[in-house]
């Protein structure tokens, strides 16, 4: 049962390295340069790796949700369901989501004008501080922005409600405390996980653009590239 845990647990880590690797060098280098610069063209490469790979980090969870839905709601069909095949499948579909999100946003950003100030009032190149630099009409990107953020987040977000709901309807049916314990201390670090994914995320895209802040996004957004990772390897070691 663990092996398909594990792999995408191990998926799920190198993910987080990933994509806090990303913007982190910048951020540290920045502390000790004179003066804070990024190329336009270094800006772009950033927001496409760092978004890509962020939304791949939230197909990944819900595919975990589903794994752990599986092993527990039916584990006699666990090893028959999630094959190698399967979770190489999954953690290639998650990729894939990311990869068309990210290119999606990325290729809007590129067709704007930037004609104004050039100081970006963020920690790294994230696109609703770089719209507010745009000298161009951004509506269709906040809107695509909204749209594409709130389509993941809610296929995502069901897949864990609909799995966990399943799940606690099997723990409960479980007759020794033992039992039960040891099943929901599978699910619990999992549960953490998402919980302040998902929260954080959704506080810093699925909102319009006129309840935006820029001084809340940089709090919220040093948690889910920074905290969230760092956190991540003591969230799931916790059950041993």
């Amino acid at each position: 049962l663990h092996s398909p845990m594990y792999f995408l647990l191990s998926c799920l880590s190198f993910v987080d390295v990933c994509y806090s690797s990303v913007f982190a060098p910048r951020m540290l280098l920045n502390f000790f340069a004179e003066r804070e610069t990024i190329s336009f063209s270094a800006c772009i490469v950033q927001y496409f790796l760092f978004v890509s790979l962020l939304t791949s980090e939230g197909f990944l969870l819900a595919a975990m949700a589903y794994d752990r839905y599986m092993a527990i709601v039916n584990p006699l069909l666990y090893t028959v369901a999630m094959t190698k095949i399967v979770c190489v499948a999954m953690v290639i579909g998650s990729c894939i989501g990311g990869l068309i999100n990210s290119l999606t946003h990325t290729i809007g950003l590129v067709k704007l004008s930037f004609c104004g100030p050039n100081v970006i009032s963020h920690f790294f190149c994230d696109l609703p501080p770089l719209l507010k630099l745009s000298c161009s009409d951004t509506s269709m990107n906040e809107l695509l922005l909204l749209i594409f953020s709130g389509i993941i987040a809610m296929i995502t977000f069901l897949t864990v409600m609909i799995s966990y709901v399943f799940i606690v309807a099997a723990i409960l049916r479980i007759h020794s405390a033992a039992g039960r314990h040891k099943a929901f201390s599978t699910c619990a670090s999992h549960l953490t996980a998402v919980t302040l994914f998902y929260g954080s995320i959704s506080f810093s895209y699925i909102q319009p653009s006129s309840q935006y802040s820029l001084e809340q996004e940089k709090v919220v957004s040093v948690l889910y590239t920074l905290v969230i990772p760092m956190l991540n390897p003591l969230i799931y070691s916790l059950r041993n």
